[in-house]
């Protein structure tokens, strides 16, 4: 397998569990970056550009770009911390303080943290909105605003796979005016030099790969892992939280439609290269090449503070996560008890690690049936954590 790029000395794990990805769980194209203190120590990428070879076999290139599902939804939360960090959102204020239509149906005592928390109690819509619905950030906010919580907000705690988007991007325009990818663009992706998008310009759309989902390899031996009973049932059973959570929109997008992708949607369609995920969680924990921070410390211990853990009544496995990441555990494992990152549904994942001072991205064209821990992004990761015990 011919791997481009290059690791710095010590993180030659890396490189070897990268193209073990391709040789033995069927990657079809996919990159990894990885930073520590800051500075780029892994910058790989391989295969080709789109998972079902509509462009040929057009390689995987430098630059390559995809969409990452729901690890956009840990970008979308710094635009709410770095808020809260310069004073212009309160974390433990209602949120009916800055979305006054948020106070029906019972859940004005709802705070903004709980939101960020996956504690709000809305992770479903009794209608679901369509694909170009969803896309109008006026119908997605009408729509949260009149829902009526599953449970009492701030009382539990449930994965809001779709609704993240219209409760976390509304937020962001009522406080600033602006769409929370206009926002991303100019305070935190601009700034910082990361190649990530929340509404895809019109002319980056030939940077994008075409991705789908692929069938894993079948496993064997220790390899082989089977779902608990419950979490069967509850993807099996269409009226479940689990399904009607990920179903508010339906049909689901055909993630490769550019209407989709130039759409706002920050629980699902950001896109991103590995680079672009990587240095923008490099830049929540420190400086980047000598350049911006984002976050001041404070805000990071805000950001990986545990607010919710336990069972998931959406994911029915036990989670943990802090304000708008998920933190370590055994439902998502993260490079270190201190990391804070998220998940995207199959494939990417975003992280960072302050007591290392290491930040993580990884994409890939091809989706699995993982939620939360998908076995090549974990691999790399053990080779992360690997070179970092070893001192690289």
């Amino acid at each position: 397998m011919d791997v481009s790029g290059a690791v710095a000395e010590g993180f030659e794990p890396v490189r070897e569990a990268f193209v073990r990805n391709f040789e033995v769980l069927g990657d079809r194209g996919a990159a990894v970056t990885v930073y520590r203190d800051g500075h780029k120590v892994v910058d790989l990428w391989g295969g080709t550009r789109d998972v079902d070879g509509t462009d040929g076999d057009a390689p995987w290139e430098r630059g390559t770009a995809q969409i990452v599902r729901s690890a956009t939804k840990g970008v979308a939360a710094a635009a709410l911390l770095l808020l809260h960090q310069r004073g212009e959102l309160d974390l433990d204020a209602p949120v009916g303080t800055y979305w006054p239509q948020y106070k029906a149906a019972g859940k004005e005592r709802t705070l903004v943290r709980d939101l960020l928390a996956h504690r709000a109690g809305v992770p479903v819509l009794d209608r679901p909105l369509t694909p170009r619905e969803a896309a109008d950030p006026d119908l997605g906010a009408a729509a949260v605003a009149a829902q009526a919580p599953v449970w009492e907000p701030g009382t539990d705690h449930g994965y809001h796979a779709q609704t993240y988007s219209w409760l976390t991007g509304e937020l962001v325009r009522r406080v600033t005016g602006r769409t929370v990818g206009a926002y991303v663009a100019d305070e935190i992706a601009g700034p910082v030099g990361a190649d990530l998008w929340l509404g895809l310009p019109p002319g980056l759309h030939a940077r994008v790969g075409r991705v789908g989902q692929v069938d894993a390899p079948a496993p064997s031996g220790a390899l082989r892992t089977r779902p608990k009973p419950a979490v069967t049932a509850a993807y099996a059973d269409p009226d479940s939280l689990t399904c009607r959570a990920f179903a508010a929109i339906t049909p689901l997008p055909d993630e490769n439609d550019p209407a989709y992708r130039s759409a706002v949607l920050p629980a699902s369609n950001g896109i991103a290269t590995a680079d672009g995920l990587a240095r923008f969680y490099a830049s929540l924990i420190g400086e980047v090449d000598g350049g911006v921070r984002l976050l001041r410390p404070e805000t990071v211990e805000l950001a990986r503070g545990e607010r919710s853990s336990g069972p998931d009544r959406v994911l029915v496995v036990n989670t943990r996560f802090g304000s708008g990441y998920m933190l370590h555990g055994a439902a998502s494992p993260l490079l270190s008890p201190t990391s804070f990152g998220h998940p995207g549904r199959g494939g990417a994942l975003g992280l960072a690690d302050p007591a290392s001072g290491t930040a993580f991205g990884y994409v890939t064209n091809g989706f699995r049936t993982s939620v939360t821990a998908d076995p090549r992004a974990q691999a790399l990761l053990r080779a992360v954590r690997t070179a970092v015990a070893a001192g690289g």
